[in-house]
């Protein structure tokens, strides 16, 4: 049976749809697993994923893949499932259940080859270990280089990095239509590159963007500042999760329709006296500072799954 799932959206939300694959291979372990995506660069090396395709080039799919053939479509898109409006579910979940599959917490998976990890990682060398930052998201060229809901304020960005760079060498993941940090190294690369990137750094900070979902991916804790959306349901527990403070004033919200705020960051929306309410900067580098780095053990790397499941023994030990 080829199984046709197709994924509409950013890059993030395709990381994310690679836990959903894991999800279906385990349900249907003998079928084909078809993907159609805008980022097939994404699923490369992923032994869940049997064949991709980009929206842009489906000559003949029909024809190949579903003609006489037995086929199963998941072509529906979770955020316009009930339990995700409600906030009722992590998007995989959501995602896997709307397709009546099976979901056992399945996280995503990225594949680096060797031959990436060395090719990529030489261009990446630094005297000082690498922390790297994402500050905003959303695809290019949008109308607002700056959404509050979702980007990380540029006057608390910056007070992180001028905390951090002394330690660290600061490489900061933008666009050039994105606002630049002083005293970080930007970086606007393929995807598996910015991959290798996150793979080898230390320290790492985050919005809700396709870099949270990346460090996941590659079990890679990090620090994680959310405002518009929820950690429950876009993020992980392996990430040390900063959400925003309450709101300072009361939103004007008549154009909401299925979320509560536009991700574009509707300046009407707009919840705080000003962009310094938003987060307490001195928590941000208080994480960032306690966040484990990459751990060794007689000169051994230890599996960062071994971190993350200390972290959570100890949170249980001192509930």
């Amino acid at each position: 049976m080829n199984i046709i799932f197709q994924i509409d959206g950013g890059i993030g939300k395709n990381v994310a749809a690679t836990a959903v694959c894991k999800a279906i291979k385990k349900q249907y372990p003998k079928d084909t697993l078809i993907v159609i995506t805008g980022y097939p660069e994404v699923f490369l090396c992923n032994p869940n994923v049997d064949k991709t395709f980009n929206h842009n080039d489906l000559r003949y799919f029909y024809q190949d893949y579903i003609e006489g053939k037995q086929v199963k479509m998941m072509l529906h898109n979770p955020y316009l499932e009930t339990e995700f409006i409600t906030l009722n579910g992590h998007l995989n979940k959501v995602w896997c259940e709307m397709f009546d599959v099976k979901y056992n917490g399945e996280l995503p998976e990225v594949f680096l080859n060797n031959r990436e990890l060395g090719f990529f990682g030489n261009q990446f060398r630094s005297d000082k270990p690498i922390m790297v930052i994402q500050t905003n998201g959303g695809a290019a060229n949008q109308p607002n280089k700056y959404s509050w809901t979702r980007d990380m304020p540029v006057a608390t960005a910056q007070r992180v990095v001028n905390a951090m760079v002394k330690d660290y060498n600061i490489v900061h993941i933008r666009r050039e239509d994105q606002f630049p940090l002083q005293n970080t190294t930007p970086v606007q690369m393929e995807f598996r590159a910015i991959a290798t990137l996150i793979n080898m750094s230390e320290k790492r900070l985050f919005i809700d963007s396709f870099g949270q979902h990346t460090a996941a991916a590659l079990s890679k804790p990090s620090v994680v500042c959310w405002i518009g959306n929820i950690p429950g349901q876009f993020g992980y527990e392996m990430h040390t999760n900063i959400v925003a403070n309450e709101p300072t004033i009361k939103p004007e919200l008549r154009h909401s329709v299925y979320g509560k705020y536009n991700i574009s960051g509707n300046p009407t929306e707009f919840c705080y006296n000003n962009e310094d309410e938003i987060f307490d900067t001195d928590k941000i580098i208080e994480e960032l500072r306690k966040s484990p780095s990459t751990p060794t053990v007689n000169g051994q790397e230890v599996p960062v799954e071994t971190e993350v499941k200390k972290k959570k023994e100890l949170k249980l030990e001192k509930a």
